[in-house]
């Protein structure tokens, strides 16, 4: 959490990108026509201001203070007193889970993902708010798309409201394009290629300092690499209208024999399995590794940082690659973590909650929480917004206060503050050519009792065998057993049988 690194004191983003993004999404910042809506910004002089905690997470050197002129900006225009609870994404997971279990719970909550048994098992039995029958008072709100709503529905409600992101320039593997460039290869297309170039990373000398001290692929995500051999966007995925598990299909087990290759070689660090976030980036940052996994926009944190050792480093984050079964990158879910607002907040606090998100969600109240303030966070030169020192040592940017109040656009990772017009140009093109080969998560939204039960112990033995697997402690015949004693495993396969039927259930309300 206490990662000291500078930033450039001139950060350069399109100062049109707002107004781009809201052409083809949300409008202005006005609130909705509602009594709710209009607390955004315009409460009576002399109400009290609405005190309002929110837990969530941070992705810069050190999160704000509750001194932020950001924050107290956003109190000042919607009438609340914030207390934000940051988190370090290392801790994101563990610090969630233990407000879930304390009771003791702030008044909108973000979790990681959907997936939380206790938080699921809460809801069902009524701990949060529905708010579906209150989105339709809040403008900005409710222009999030179905699609993406839908998805993180519970028994049909709308307990959930999604920290909406694009569907496109999701998490992927990035490579470092000037690497391929010195070491005289091409953007790799297939698995071979991408062997081929982490191969070459690692012996030919990509960053010319003559010394052997680079590796091929930090790590991260490794996961993803097992995706593209069974073209899954995740563990489920949909073949002649039913679910299959790709964990007992032969692409994961060519996918651990493929990921143990790369560690034997010494392609991926050998400590991989429990690096953290911050560690992956850091290293990518250092100039130690050709390729990692973040969003579009999310890896020009390493390219800056990269940038300070050597000004011609450049992530390029990746289209697709081909596996067995064909090409493909993986579609985001349409939202990075969920907010919850628990039903022990009364009605009235929990409409101001909306509110203040719902401005959050505008153009101004969007443009404030990743830009600052005009003059202060940044001017604007030359058709560009040019942030400031004093941006970066109030961490503003769009992985703080971006973090909590968002707007959907398709280009939204794309661009990131700093990050130069051609750059931002590319990223765009990236992110359309990326739709012809997205694949979906088919399973987001599906429930499961046996999973919510049992799941996170079944996951637990599969991913401890396939780290063991990657590193050579088992045999991939040790992943076979373990393969054939799930098949065996009645409760095992009765999970598969609810997801189908959850699928084949939504499948049919449409």
């Amino acid at each position: 959490m206490k990662n000291k690194e500078k930033k450039s004191t001139r950060k350069v983003v399109p100062a049109s990108v707002a107004i781009m993004m809201a052409a083809s999404m949300l409008s202005a910042c006005a609130s909705s026509g509602s009594s709710q809506g209009a607390d955004t910004g315009g409460a009576a002089k002399d109400e009290k201001p609405t005190e309002i905690s929110i837990f969530t997470e941070f992705n810069t050197p050190e999160p704000p203070g509750a001194d932020n002129p950001v924050q107290k900006e956003f109190e000042k225009r919607t009438n609340t007193k914030l207390n934000i609870m940051w988190t370090s994404p290392n801790s994101w997971e563990e610090k969630q889970n233990v407000l879930l279990a304390s009771g003791d719970m702030p008044d909108l909550m973000k979790l990681k993902d959907m997936k939380q048994v206790q938080a699921i098992n809460m809801i069902k039995q009524g701990a949060f708010w529905d708010l579906g029958p209150y989105l339709k008072d809040y403008k900005n709100l409710s222009a999030y798309p179905k699609e993406i709503m839908d998805l993180v529905k519970i028994n049909g409600k709308q307990y959930i409201l999604p920290s909406v992101r694009p569907l496109q320039g999701g998490s992927f593997l990035n490579i470092r394009k000037d690497w391929l460039d010195n070491v005289g290869l091409p953007m790799p297309h297939t698995l071979d290629e991408f062997y081929t170039a982490l191969k070459a990373f690692v012996e030919k000398d990509p960053d010319k300092n003559g010394q052997k001290d680079t590796y091929g692929y930090n790590g991260k995500d490794w996961g993803k690499i097992i995706d593209i051999f069974n073209k899954s966007n995740g563990k489920w995925k949909e073949v002649n209208g039913k679910l299959v598990d790709t964990d007992l299909e032969p692409g994961t087990r060519d996918g651990l024999i493929y990921l143990n290759k790369l560690y034997k070689e010494k392609i991926i660090p050998e400590d991989f399995a429990v690096m953290k976030t911050t560690d992956y980036e850091n290293m990518a940052k250092a100039g130690k590794a050709g390729v990692q996994a973040d969003t579009t926009e999310g890896v020009f944190r390493a390219t800056e940082g990269a940038q300070k050792l050597d000004p011609k480093a450049d992530f390029v984050a990746m289209t697709y690659l081909e596996g067995p079964n064909g090409k493909m990158v993986h579609t985001a879910s349409g939202f990075a973590g969920v907010y919850l607002i628990p039903k022990s907040v009364p009605e009235a606090k929990m409409k101001k909650i909306l509110a203040l998100m719902d401005y959050g969600a505008s153009e101004e109240g969007f443009e404030l929480a990743c830009y600052g303030l005009k003059d202060i966070h940044f001017k604007v030169v030359d058709g560009f917004k040019t942030t400031t020192e004093q941006a970066v040592k109030d961490s503003v940017s769009q992985s703080s206060f971006g973090k909590i109040f968002e707007r959907y656009d398709p280009y939204l990772w794309a661009y990131r503050v700093g990050m130069p017009k051609e750059m931002f140009e590319r990223n765009k093109k990236i992110v359309d050519d990326r739709a012809n080969y997205g694949v979906s998560d088919v399973s987001i939204g599906l429930l499961s009792d046996i999973d919510l039960k049992m799941g996170p112990d079944f996951k637990k033995k599969m991913d401890d065998m396939k780290i063991k697997v990657i590193m050579g402690k088992e045999p991939i015949e040790s992943w076979d057993a373990l393969v054939k004693s799930f098949k065996a495993d009645a409760n095992y396969m009765k999970m598969g049988e609810e997801f189908n039927k959850a699928y084949q259930d939504r499948k049919n309300a449409k």
